[in-house]
């Protein structure tokens, strides 16, 4: 994919989902950046107003990064270590992701993104990775080495990527795949079958578009957004 567009009525809009502080929005700014990076339009929805309306507008679909998903949305029962999003926003962002599905637009889920999406599909998380499981990594801080398989979407290979996540894919949703791993074996990234463009990737790639693996998944996410190509 070339980088960039001539004009900007030739970019497709990605919705992006934000978060509420107080009496403000929040989003953390490399997320509109990345979009605009690899030329995509980054439209910031609030958790407000008709979500079919804003699926219909929107070319696809980015949900960011956050603190936790509420256990109850997976019939967990919440553990100390969690500190979970509003369910305002939860709630709004599966309304949002199911229309979006329902019109077979692209999304990228990242970190918490991908969690509620695998939890959509009807997989669960570990709550706390530390306390839940026996890992050799510190998953909530630096790099480590993911390994990726066979995809539709990126090259096999080993790379190394930035971890600040807490919380783990335990159960996988149906009709996901897994195709990135880290060394003890926690999956980093699944996509979905028989779909355009599902993707849910544990890191922050928005964080390393220096990086080629990262920039490619922004590449591919908003080239498959362009419907007019």
């Amino acid at each position: 994919m070339q980088v960039g567009y001539l004009n900007m009525e030739d970019s497709p809009i990605i919705g992006i989902t934000t978060d509420v502080e107080g009496e403000n929005l929040r989003l953390k700014h490399h997320y509109s950046d990345a979009i605009i990076r690899v030329g995509g339009i980054p439209l910031l929805i609030p958790l407000a107003g008709n979500t079919a309306v804003y699926a219909e507008k929107i070319k696809g679909l980015l949900i960011p990064g956050g603190d936790d998903l509420d256990p109850f949305y997976y019939n967990g029962a919440l553990v100390p270590q969690v500190k979970p999003v509003s369910r305002k926003r939860s709630d709004f962002e599966i309304s949002l992701l199911k229309e979006v599905i329902n019109l077979r637009k692209p999304v990228l889920g990242i970190c918490y993104g991908m969690q509620l999406m695998n939890v959509v599909f009807g997989g669960t998380l570990y709550q706390d990775i530390e306390s839940q499981m026996s890992v050799e990594i510190n998953h909530k801080k630096d790099y480590h080495i993911i390994v990726t398989t066979e995809n539709k979407f990126l090259k096999k290979g080993a790379f190394s990527v930035n971890s600040t996540h807490h919380q783990a894919i335990k159960k996988l949703g149906s009709s996901l795949l897994a195709f990135a791993y880290s060394s003890d074996h926690l999956i980093e990234a699944f996509y979905m079958e028989d779909y355009p463009f599902l993707v849910g990737v544990q890191w922050h790639p928005e964080r390393m578009l220096d990086d080629e693996l990262s920039l490619n998944l922004f590449e591919s996410f908003v080239e498959a957004s362009d419907v007019s190509k």
